[in-house]
């Protein structure tokens, strides 16, 4: 797997796009990779026959780890026979392997299952290398990765054990049976009838990501703080002006920019909610605005949520803001974001009142130290000078890491971001 950005470290295998025995051509799209919720199909580095798969989907993978084993110099026509028929030579060693004596626990479970060619990280290798170690000692090292594959943990914990491999019960010499080989090919996964009326279903792809980071995000103390907002201005300014937008600009207006302009102009106001809190516990001060809008995939659930960002909204006129949240919007439905439309946010907004909702408590996007949720405008009878007038009224709520932002912060915070909306002057 290939670096996909400075700070991603770790993917998932969310498809693969051929199957062991497939010849593929070089550059040519052969695994999805899923990081920080974007989708990214990885190119072939080079032509020839897949002839195994190392990481299955849903299965995590890290940077520079290898995925699968693409050998060259071989053809669609020519390899792919031979792919078949090494693969039914597998399928009938389980067969045979029933009738050898059952392998000891401690021997290496890679020996059969990744046939007669071992493969080794860099990592692997490069320790190995370092400390002097031949194939013959890797190879009589027991593997507690994917498939048995031998990991820098084994290698190092048989370093630091003395370099004893494998026990006197379990000698390198000594016959071992084969273990059943195990099929390379991706799995779909298959519901699994847990009631009358029910099936269950694998937590895997974007919903995993999702739920991981919610997991992490959880962890963090926050508080959630509310107001109500008179928005009559912005929505008559909308309503004389959309048609007109759409035609010179090219892109819908919606309300979203306005929050976004009105947000960001805010952050600058209270810089320490723009700002993060590290593991260090040494918090980061942000001089721009960048942030990250909530942008729903599918419908019903089905595709997830992700959070592309919109850097220097702080300089950045309502037309800009259109337009680049247009942009984005359409990549994430596409599916055609790269990891660093989604990194680098510095607050995030959320806009469930695009679907109707009136009030909630959206949670925050960590390290992040808050999040604004936006919620439905709604025309409502209000007391103005002692006199019923019928106004058009949402709800804002911001939810904040309550570690490094007090609630009078978050109060005098709300209070501004209210004022700049309803006195509609920000856009200018």
């Amino acid at each position: 797997m290939p670096e996909l950005g400075e700070s991603v470290h770790e993917g998932t295998v969310s498809r693969w796009l051929k199957k062991v025995g497939d010849f593929v051509k070089e550059d040519e799209p052969v695994v999805e990779i899923m990081t920080d919720k974007v989708n990214t199909e990885l190119p072939a580095p080079a032509s020839g026959v897949l002839t195994q798969i190392l990481i299955q989907e849903g299965e995590p993978v890290e940077v520079f780890h290898a995925m699968g084993i693409i050998e060259e110099g071989g053809s669609a026509g020519a390899e792919a026979p031979k792919a078949a028929a090494k693969a039914e030579t597998k399928a009938a060693e389980p067969a045979a392997a029933k009738a050898e004596e059952k392998p000891a626990a401690s021997a290496p479970a890679a020996a059969a299952a990744s046939g007669d060619r071992k493969w080794y990280t860099p990592v692997v290798r490069a320790i190995a290398k370092a400390n002097g170690l031949s194939d013959d000692e890797l190879s009589g090292i027991s593997g507690t990765g994917n498939q048995g594959r031998v990991t820098k943990k084994d290698v190092e914990g048989y370093l630091a054990g003395g370099r004893a491999s494998t026990p006197a019960s379990a000698p390198v010499s000594a016959p071992v049976a084969k273990a059943p080989a195990v099929s390379l090919e991706p799995k779909a996964v298959e519901p699994t009838v847990a009631g009358p009326d029910q099936e269950l279903v694998q937590l895997v792809g974007m919903r995993k990501m999702i739920a991981d980071h919610m997991v992490r995000s959880a962890a963090v103390p926050t508080v959630s703080t509310i107001t109500e907002c008179d928005v009559t201005p912005m929505v008559a300014f909308r309503e004389r002006n959309k048609d007109a937008f759409l035609e010179q600009y090219g892109v819908k207006l919606t309300y979203t920019p306005f929050f976004i302009k009105a947000l960001s102009e805010t952050l600058l106001e209270f810089p320490i909610v723009n700002a993060s809190l590290r593991e260090d516990n040494q918090i980061v001060m942000t001089k721009g605005t960048h942030i990250g809008i909530a942008v729903a995939l599918g419908d019903k659930g089905q595709g997830g949520l992700i959070v592309p960002v919109i850097r220097d909204c702080h300089k950045k006129t309502l037309i800009e803001i259109a337009r680049d949240l247009d942009g984005i919007a359409k990549a994430a439905r596409s599916n055609s974001l790269k990891p660093t439309d989604v990194q680098g946010g510095t607050f995030t907004l959320t806009n469930p009142g695009t679907y109707g909702a009136l009030f909630g408590t959206p949670m925050i996007n960590a390290p992040q130290a808050g999040i604004l949720g936006a919620y439905a405008i709604r025309k409502m009878p209000v007391i103005i000078n002692d006199m019923i007038a019928v106004r058009s009224i949402m709800n804002l709520v911001l939810t904040y890491d309550h570690r490094i932002i007090d609630g009078l912060v978050a109060g005098q915070f709300l209070a501004a971001l209210r004022d700049r909306l309803q006195k509609f002057d920000f856009f200018k």
